[in-house]
């Protein structure tokens, strides 16, 4: 077989691989946030994708691992490395990188774009023991660049406690709404009634309010 022959079967396997890895992770991902974890059989999972039950483990290793980089992929579609880099790359003030960032969050929390939300509804409402590996790989991550982004607002140092608590105070309301914006329907109400550029201005300015105050604090300490 020549070079070039090669070349294109492989490419073709990769191709190929490259899809059924895609439809594996979309079925789960669908199914998880239907039924669960727990509930949910790689059989179930292999069924619906039209794999064979080897494909599961060929492409991700276990069903655990297949549910790991389903929640990976949920958090990236809530928010991405990508998008937080490029919004800290932007040459704006800090303030209007912290806006785009709770618009962003708002945008695939509220929006209708598939099942990301409600997978990671339910395994924050019953976390299982695969919430660490999402939270080291990619919660954090994400947290330390929003950190620096509030560092630029605040002024506090990187090391301190205080500026912990300020990202804890601005996101919340953001996994609130994410949270109970699925469940209880006077949050429903309230967000779907809500413009969602209103929904952005009302989030962004209540933050920026709350770090407003706890920078003068600080200041007003270190003086």
């Amino acid at each position: 077989m020549s070079a070039t022959r090669k070349t294109k079967k492989s490419r073709v396997f990769r191709i190929d691989g490259e899809a059924t890895h895609k439809r594996i992770l979309e079925t789960a991902g669908e199914l998880f946030a239907a039924f669960g974890f727990a509930e949910t059989s790689n059989k179930a999972i292999a069924a619906k994708a039209g794999v064979d039950l080897a494909s599961i483990n060929y492409h991700f290793g276990s069903r655990g691992g297949l549910y790991q980089a389903v929640l990976a992929e949920a958090h990236r579609r809530l928010i991405s490395m990508e998008s937080l880099q490029e919004v800290t790359a932007a040459d704006l003030p800090a303030r209007d990188k912290l806006k785009r960032v709770i618009e962003g969050i708002v945008e695939a929390a509220v929006g209708q774009q598939g099942w990301h939300s409600r997978v990671l509804v339910r395994e924050l409402m019953s976390p299982t023991s695969h919430l660490q590996v999402l939270q080291q790989n990619e919660v954090l991550p994400k947290f330390k660049v929003v950190l620096g982004i509030l560092r630029e607002i605040t002024s506090i140092p990187p090391d301190d406690p205080a500026l912990f608590r300020c990202a804890v105070s601005v996101m919340a309301p953001c996994a609130m709404m994410l949270v109970a914006g699925r469940n209880v329907p006077a949050v429903v109400e309230a967000v779907s009634s809500t413009p969602r550029e209103a929904l952005v201005a009302h989030l962004y300015h209540f933050a920026i309010g709350g770090l407003n105050a706890i920078g003068q604090e600080h200041k007003k300490h270190r003086q």
